[in-house]
Parts: C-alpha cells; structure tokens; sequence
C-alpha cells in the first residue's frame, strides 16, 4: 500500500472511528505524510515506493488522534515509526 493511496475511511477504520468523526482525519493524514517526508528528506514518489510507510502512516494518525497532539521533537517519537523511517533517512545532518 501506498502512502499517497491511503484513504480517509482506511484511517478512521484504522482508528474504529465513527462516521461522524471523520472530519478530523484528513488533517492528521496530511500532518502523518508531511512528518514523514521532513524526517526521511524523501519525496512522496520515493515515500510510496517503500511499502512499509503505510504502517508508519496509520501509527502517527493514531498516536495523533489518541493524544491529541503533534510531534514537536523526536524525543516522543514511537518507537517503530522512529526504526521504520530512520532505515529510509536521506537527510542525515
């Protein structure tokens, strides 16, 4: 699955959000693709050629949507978000 596939719906299910959430999803969708394209410094046709930002995507909508928060630093990274996209890393400064 591609990052730039991922669909509102496939969140909020994600999510086990009902229908009349959905609003606030689209915002942390955009928010999981930006963080994910600062952190690696790639572009989002290299995002979408690795398969495994897709998990990576739907962890940070969570962790977004259940704290109700942005990532302001990497000190509260997950863990697995933080492992997942630091194998992809081009911006290595």
């Amino acid at each position: 699955m591609k990052v730039s596939g991922i669909e509102v719906n496939q969140v909020a299910e994600y999510l086990r959000l009902d229908d009349y959430e959905y609003d606030e999803i689209a915002p942390l969708l955009d928010s999981a693709r930006a963080f994910i394209r600062s952190y690696t410094g790639l572009k989002d046709e290299e995002i979408d050629e690795h398969e495994d930002f897709y998990i990576v995507a739907m962890i940070l909508c969570q962790d977004m949507y259940d704290n109700r928060c942005m990532y302001v630093d990497k000190n509260n990274l997950n863990k697995v978000v933080d492992t997942i996209l630091g194998m992809h890393c081009v911006n290595l400064l």
